[in-house]
């Protein structure tokens, strides 16, 4: 800087500062470049600020000192600053404006001026700013503006100054907080709009200059400590009062529609109200009600008034708007906030339960100490590899390959889904999404001769997820991640598990071991080769469940309360794919806290112990309220216990749920068997065996209510008798083995308190299980997935099956068996029986009107019986095949009905004429629960949402 430095005018606007003050007046004072004058405006205060500056300043810097009403905004204050200046007679070239609440550094005025000096076409320059108390956190190094109103300063959220931004560069603007602005630059903009009488002004005005064609720099060398007091809400003015968030994001609002292009204007306005609407949602996710109301009153705010923004767009005048598209914000960081948004709250959601480990413990150190607890750990290093290091991370650590290899065989071993899947117990999906939306919604289904059983709980589930990506894609994603999801779900469960044994928590190897296992659980079981899809996805979604009910035993009753949210939710999908899992739930809790009640009475008796999880158990019957209370009503109830998809399937006995077998399929029996050998293995070291007993707890308690499931049997229509479903019973047991077999190993990590032999003895056995998931895997990735069990063939012949495909009203009557041994029927409508229609084919019970018109159509010619068809959708009559010679001669005979090709074996008949219409129905109730289920659904996803604490630069 030269030796003769610029005449620089100090204008100080305070308000209620008297908190800050001091070390402001001190810091300008300080200033080694002094000031040559200070203008003070104060507006309104009532803690003295005004007179603290008089006494303060007088005598020792020449001082103009002002007053304006506290309705006075930081753009009057400022006019009258210069306003003053002006009358005084002294026209400084340069005005440097402070806050009552922004402290200088000692050098920051020089070095502003010497960048001035440096820059002769600069007319605005900041400073850095850093947050006042900590003085190290970075708060700004100039602002632009993202496309959404967000306030985008470029740092990393917490970011400590370490000298990483130390250039001067060129931005859009700068804070009004330190801010150097030449006399005349500020004189011919106008000043700050008063329109933004206390946040947004100085984007504004730099937004203005730029357009103008003036420079604005950013200064780091020049240091400002802000308190941001108004911003923070310490500090609550006339103008803000209560609502800081709605001053915030009207100044958002009114700068970019004041300043914005006129071509893209109206884009800019549709894009903000809908950008709007979705952070009203967000906010409401992370349950900051006032905030979201905040948004949403800016909006309105800004929109009621278009008169004010079109005489403010008149104002700007300036032209250079390729200066201005290079200063503000790229078109991709709103997106990026998005995710980074979502992140959080996912991150906030899963995390919870990783933290209760360690809050127990601090709060029974507290107890014990009586002195604060260590913080709590919220991450580990196993969380990510979201460090600089992460190729070479990965590919030095054995773990690292080991899971990214196995993923890799897993999705080797479903590789028979591409290209759509079905087969077994997994019947072929429907042509579109509607149809699956349809089935959710309607009171009475077209299917067979009409049905009022209730779609099964998993369709709205298939419908919202096949939004983006169709049925058939749907369903080839879900079976194929389903092991993948499960892997990295057990991984964060056993890990938070091991973390209430010891602080260290499992080895890694070892949490590999049991997610892998269990991830293989439902391969090996033959739920996949089965086609039992509902239990590849329990299986997947369990361990999620299962992490989020561990924040049952956090000490803070909220966390307590969200986690009973959370997991019943997660219950809720566990019981659609999978509905006995409820039952199996609802008896384990039980158990489990009349043993807490028993054991610990005093603080089990609370209602915010034992109230989350009847919470948890409360929600899937509120969530799942259109599927299960028409079923009762309707006489459906097996549907409750039965697992989804078509049946029958084969029957499992005890020994299969001992050897993780369903039905006799999956891999040999001894593989499975060797999870319980290690689980019974795991209560020999002492140091786990608490936990370990309470993991036998689970499964006993699971057997007990899986005994009279596998032994009783449920009626189906067409006098079909069904197992009750066991496959959720067989996840509980396995779940409870393999937590119970990664204790015992970790025991074993950590193992001190054993004899030598014993030692030698459990190495041994653990050598042992360490194999078992490695052949396992490649059984499943070699052969036990070649293909699902084979489809039942079709005896509707093709043209038939398109005819039915076009109308339901074009359906296919199939006809079995004979008059001597009894004629069994069935309906073939739309594109055939489809995932979510086969239970409600086999739930519905025999119409005896329909029967009775059947058998007298299959004894004797019927004109009557075919007409009553014809009425109820039935275009073609198929007998399949062998054909019985009497039912077809009475077929042959009956008016109505004329001979239609059809496969050798076979016989058909074309009913004419051709069937109208069928009937609509109105189900009123069925609409009530539908809306009773859409208003809990988002009201449980938001209770179960942690509350984010924010970070109010938005």
């Amino acid at each position: 800087m030269s030796e003769q430095q610029p005449e620089v005018a100090c204008l100080l606007v305070s308000h209620d500062g008297a908190s800050w003050l001091p070390a402001v007046l001190d810091g300008l004072l300080g200033q080694t470049a002094p000031v040559a004058r200070v203008v003070a405006v104060d507006t309104g205060s009532r803690d003295g600020s005004a007179e603290l500056v008089r006494t303060t300043l007088e005598g020792r810097v020449p001082l103009t000192a002002r007053s304006l009403p506290g309705s006075a905004g930081f753009p009057e204050a400022v006019a009258d600053g210069l306003l003053a200046l002006a009358e005084s007679g002294h026209e400084p070239e340069w005005v440097w404006i402070l806050h009552d609440d922004a402290n200088p550094d000692p050098g920051a005025l020089r070095a502003l001026l010497a960048a001035a000096e440096q820059r002769p076409d600069a007319d605005f320059l900041g400073p850095k700013l850093r947050e006042w108390p900590s003085l190290r956190r970075l708060l700004e190094l100039g602002v632009t503006i993202g496309g959404t109103g967000r306030r985008e300063t470029g740092l990393e959220r917490g970011e400590y100054d370490q000298g990483q931004h130390d250039e001067v560069r060129e931005v859009l603007a700068v804070n009004s907080a330190g801010l150097l602005v030449r006399r005349t630059a500020l004189e011919e903009l106008g000043g700050f709009d008063p329109a933004l009488p206390i946040f947004g002004n100085d984007i504004d005005l730099g937004w203005r200059a730029a357009a103008a064609g003036r420079t604005t720099l950013v200064v780091p060398d020049a240091i400002v400590f802000h308190a941001e007091a108004a911003h923070r809400g310490i500090r609550r003015t006339p103008l803000t009062g209560r609502h800081t968030h709605f001053q915030e994001r009207r100044a958002a609002l009114f700068t970019l529609l004041a300043n914005g292009r006129g071509a893209t204007l109206p884009l800019q306005a549709i894009r903000l109200v809908l950008g709007t609407l979705l952070r009203v949602i967000g906010l409401l996710c992370v349950r900051a009600v006032g905030e979201a109301l905040d948004e949403l009153a800016a909006l309105i705010s800004v929109l009621r008034h278009p008169g004010q923004i079109r005489r403010a767009r008149k104002t700007r005048t300036g032209a250079d708007r390729a200066r201005v598209r290079r200063l503000l914000a790229p078109w991709w960081v709103p997106y990026r906030h998005g995710l980074d948004f979502v992140g959080d709250l996912v991150a906030a959601a899963t995390n919870q339960a990783a933290d209760v480990a360690d809050r127990r413990r601090a709060a029974a150190a507290e107890r014990d100490a009586g002195k604060a607890p260590p913080p709590a750990r919220h991450r580990d290093e196993d969380d990510d590899f979201a460090d600089t290091g992460l190729v070479v991370r990965f590919f030095t650590s054995p773990v690292a390959m080991a899971t990214a290899v196995t993923v890799l065989a897993l999705l080797i071993g479903v590789r028979d889904v591409v290209g759509g899947i079905s087969g077994g117990a997994l019947s072929a999906t429907p042509d579109s999404i509607g149809a699956w939306w349809s089935l959710h919604v309607e009171g009475r289904h077209p299917i067979g001769f009409g049905s009022d059983v209730p779609a099964p709980p998993y369709v709205l589930l298939l419908a919202l997820l096949g939004i983006p990506f169709g049925p058939s894609l749907l369903m080839s994603l879900v079976m194929a991640l389903a092991a993948p999801f499960a892997l990295w779900g057990a991984w964060r469960f056993l890990r938070v598990v091991g973390r209430f044994v010891t602080p260290y928590g499992a080895p890694r190897w070892l949490l590999l071991w049991g997610s892998v296992t269990w991830a293989l659980v439902p391969l090996v079981s033959g739920a996949w080769g089965g086609g039992r899809w509902g239990i590849v996805v329990a299986a997947a979604v369990l361990p999620w469940m299962a992490h989020s009910a561990l924040g049952f035993a956090d000490p803070e009753p909220a966390r307590r309360w969200r986690a009973g949210w959370r997991t019943g939710l997660l219950l809720a999908v566990v019981t659609a794919v999978a509905p006995p899992a409820w039952l199996v739930t609802a008896v384990l809790f039980a158990v489990l806290l009349a043993c807490a009640i028993r054991l610990l009475p005093g603080e089990a008796g609370e209602r915010s112990v034992w109230g989350p999880p009847v919470a948890a158990l409360a929600v899937p019957l509120l969530v799942l309220l259109p599927w299960w209370l028409p079923s009762f009503v309707d006489g459906a109830w097996a549907g409750t216990v039965l697992d989804v998809g078509r049946w029958p399937t084969a029957a499992t006995s005890g020994w299969d749920l001992l050897a993780g077998r369903l039905g006799g399929l999956g891999a040999p029996a001894w593989l499975g068997l060797v999870l319980p050998v290690l689980a019974l293995l795991a209560l020999i070291p002492r140091s786990t065996r608490i936990p370990v007993v309470v993991c036998w707890l689970v499964a006993a308690v699971t057997a007990v209510v899986g005994i009279p499931l596998a032994t009783t049997h449920v009626g189906l229509a067409g006098s079909v008798s069904q197992q009750p479903g066991v496959g959720a019973v067989l996840l509980f047991l396995a779940g409870a083995w393999t937590t119970a077999a990664v204790l015992g190993g970790l025991a074993l990590h950590h193992l001190g308190d054993q004899a030598k032999p014993l030692q030698a003895g459990l190495a041994v056995a653990a050598l042992a299980g360490l194999v078992t998931p490695l052949v396992g895997l490649v059984w499943f990735a070699g052969w036990g997935a070649e293909d699902l069990a084979d489809t039942p063939a079709s005896d509707v012949p093709v043209y038939m099956a398109q005819r039915a495909d076009q109308a339901e009203q074009n359906g296919v009557l199939v006809l079995r068996g004979s008059i001597a041994d009894g004629v069994t029927y069935q309906v073939h409508r739309g594109d055939g029986p489809t995932v979510g229609e086969d239970e409600i084919s086999a739930l519905t019970p025999e119409d005896p009107k329909v029967s009775a018109t059947i058998r007298s159509l299959v004894t004797s010619p019927d004109p009557d019986a075919v007409a009553a068809l014809s009425k109820r959708g039935i275009l073609y009559i198929v007998q399949a095949a062998p054909a019985d010679g009497a039912v077809a001669a009475s077929l042959d005979a009956t008016a109505g009905l004329d001979q239609a090709s059809s496969e050798r074996g076979t016989r058909a008949w074309q009913v004419t004429p051709a069937p109208g219409p069928l009937p609509s129905h109105h189900a009123w109730l069925r609409w009530l629960l539908l809306a009773v289920q859409a208003v809990a659904i988002p009201v449980l996803i938001v209770l179960g949402l942690p509350p984010l604490r924010r970070n109010r630069d938005v």
